[in-house]
């Protein structure tokens, strides 16, 4: 009875917040045509403070999207354009001389702000991404040998285009992990890039007010952390996770050979923190299997490896996936 009791009194708080995501979903609709899924997925992320990687061809909306995201909260954005010339300092800052003083200060980098977008992130070289990845797991930097703790919510929301490579670096496998999120982007509607393209044509686009402060946010984290998360699902999202292992063990045949690696632990812990993020969009105190559906491709896309098997038998990490959603039983 108490549970029930606890129960109303999460879905009270849940409800209480709910004008606040409401509103940010308006004020981006100033400025993004359609895109709902990628919104939610990056109010997901903000949420669950936790990185995402945006992968789609040029022209849709990623950078705009992100913009506008960071527009409606009252914290600091910055956008970093990777190239390959770039350098870590030019990332996490550096030290500079001043010759009046004769000692050094520091000048910090672009990576000191709440949110930060970093732009076409594989066409950076390999020191670059592991100065942002030491930013994106351990929210610190270090400049010289003086250690800096980066400022809460830090945001990394990166883009990469995925039909180019000429002057790319791909992304290291340990890179790719720390992104609790991989969204594949896909092309608007037909109704939508009418849309679009009357608003951008002829410049109808309004101010984006900024309506949900870091207080705020602080605010529904804690509200999210409540969610119930019942042990059945907790197993359900261990199965899922240990199925893309060890596929056999649960009863699924046609993969062997075609896994090179399953999903790591942090996938198990993203799926339940993201579960209770989804169940909290949907104004729900408690977690349902299809939560753990409704985002695990996004979750599970980029943890799972495919052999050179695989890749011949034109089988991609997707399809295994679906598979393992389809075959592992549901509470």
């Amino acid at each position: 009875m108490s549970e029930a009791l606890d129960l109303e009194a999460v879905k009270q708080k849940i409800d209480e917040k709910h004008h606040l995501i409401e509103r940010v979903y308006q004020e981006m609709s100033k400025e993004v045509i359609g895109q709902k899924y990628m919104i939610e997925r990056l109010l997901m992320g903000l949420l669950a403070g936790g990185h995402i990687l945006l992968e789609g061809v040029p022209g849709l909306a990623k950078t705009t999207t992100v913009n506008a995201l960071s527009k409606t909260l009252k914290t600091s954005f910055k956008r970093i354009q990777f190239t390959p010339d770039l350098l870590p300092a030019d990332l996490i800052g550096t030290q500079i001389y001043n010759p009046k003083s004769a000692d050094f200060y520091i000048k910090k980098g672009p990576l000191f702000a709440n949110i930060v977008l970093a732009d076409e992130i594989n066409r950076a070289p390999a020191k670059v991404q592991s100065a942002l990845l030491e930013a994106m797991q351990e929210k610190q930097v270090t400049i010289g040998d003086e250690s800096f703790n980066l400022d809460e919510p830090f945001l990394v929301l990166a883009t990469q285009n995925p039909v180019e490579q000429e002057g790319t670096y791909p992304l290291p496998e340990a890179q790719v992990d720390r992104f609790m999120l991989k969204i594949s982007v896909g092309y608007p509607s037909k109704d939508e890039e009418l849309e679009i393209m009357k608003m951008i044509s002829y410049s109808k686009s309004e101010k984006i007010e900024s309506v949900m402060s870091v207080e705020d946010l602080i605010e529904i984290r804690k509200v999210i952390d409540l969610v119930h998360v019942d042990e059945k699902i907790n197993q359900y999202i261990i199965d899922l996770i240990f199925a893309t292992r060890d596929p056999l063990a649960y009863g699924i045949t046609g993969l062997e050979g075609l896994i090179q690696y399953g999903a790591s632990p942090r996938a198990s812990i993203y799926l339940n923190k993201l579960a209770r993020v989804y169940a909290f969009l949907q104004g729900r105190a408690y977690v349902v299997p299809n939560d753990i559906k409704a985002i695990g491709m996004d979750v599970l896309r980029h943890r799972v490896l495919v052999t050179f098997e695989a890749e011949a038998e034109e089988k991609t990490s997707e399809d295994i996936i679906e598979q393992v959603f389809d075959s592992v039983k549901v509470p």
